[in-house]
């Protein structure tokens, strides 16, 4: 059972470009999350240590909130962060979809030019997660590639503005 999802997405649009939507809070507000879903950026702090806490609320439910903390970033090339869902203080809270789901994830993306186009290359793996945390998330891989893709389906839309 592999315990990693790893997701590829080519944008129709130069590195530096797709580097910065991933990079600057003004153009994640217009992208990042579920189609139709409310955002809001509470803290952006886009360095090494630095945090990234925002909200998400779908328009018939609950507010949800998440937190990423960067751990690597290399301009233009890879960006590394672990991801879990908190509360508004930015405290790590359980999924609010799934009591199994892994407290934490570490993201590794990774962005190639070619072209022109960029590719983005996503893998996500559970930190240190138990044994039931572990088969939710290979059980979910599906569900989790499906919304990184409708993700960066709005970011390769929001591109051609």
């Amino acid at each position: 059972m592999s315990t990693q999802i790893e997701i590829t997405y080519t944008f129709n649009a130069p590195r530096e470009l797709v580097f910065k939507a991933f990079t600057e809070s003004q153009h994640l507000r217009n992208w990042w999350g579920p189609k139709g879903w409310a955002f809001h950026v509470a803290k952006a702090d886009f360095r090494p240590g630095g945090v990234f806490h925002y909200s998400q609320k779908p328009s018939d439910g609950d507010i949800m909130w998440v937190k990423f903390v960067y751990s690597e970033i290399v301009a233009l090339e890879k960006i590394v962060y672990t991801s879990f869902f908190s509360d508004e203080e930015g405290n790590v809270v359980r999924a609010p979809f799934d009591a199994n789901w892994p407290l934490e994830t570490l993201n590794t993306m990774t962005f190639t030019e070619d072209k022109g186009k960029t590719t983005l290359t996503t893998i996500i793996v559970p930190v240190s997660p138990t044994e039931e945390e572990n088969k939710t998330f290979y059980s979910s891989s599906e569900i989790v590639q499906n919304g990184f893709t409708g993700t960066f389906d709005q970011l390769a839309e929001y591109l051609k503005i």
